[in-house]
């Protein structure tokens, strides 16, 4: 067995860091999408699944780098070659819609026609009171205009639309 000073003096291979860097962020990538699957947490967790998926495809090419003739070996094989194929094309095929309106391609437009509403509609959606949502808006740092005739976008509280539904 080497004692510490031995391996404190070996360089940093390539190996030596995406290896380890490939398992840890792929624990906390598969922890973050799960919770996010599973519509559980809240916090950071889309945050942090979005940004530090660079962590893990910097040491996923790292780890494939560190390991070229065995990854080529894997495509050459059947199974290899079938998965490689199959996930590529699922990625292919997820750029497009395919007609379905998808959470971020409907929440613009949900938004932007909701700012165009007057406060009285927003407030009978939410099943509130108007001036109990004027009131919400107001503790929320929000000016108001006349109640039935201002939109929350010509009235500058577009900004905090969503916030208010929370």
């Amino acid at each position: 067995m080497q004692n510490t000073t031995d391996m404190a003096r070996k360089p940093l291979t390539l190996r030596g860091w995406a290896t380890p860097l490939t398992m840890g962020s792929f624990f906390l990538m598969a922890g973050t999408g799960s919770l996010m699957f599973f519509w559980f947490g809240s916090g950071l967790l889309a945050v942090v699944h979005r940004w530090c998926s660079w962590i893990f495809l910097v040491a996923a090419g790292g780890h494939i780098a560190a390991n070229v003739r065995p990854f080529k070996n894997h495509l050459k094989s059947g199974i290899g070659a079938a998965s490689a194929a199959t996930f590529l094309l699922f990625f292919g095929l997820s750029m497009w819609s395919w007609g379905l309106v998808t959470k971020p391609g409907l929440m613009k437009p949900v938004i932007a026609t909701l700012a165009d509403a007057p406060l009285d509609s927003l407030a009978a959606l939410k099943r509130e009171p108007p001036d109990t949502l004027v009131a919400i808006l107001r503790q929320r740092g929000l000016a108001r205009q006349r109640r039935s005739r201002c939109a929350i976008s010509r009235c500058g509280m577009g900004s905090i639309l969503k916030r208010s539904w929370e």
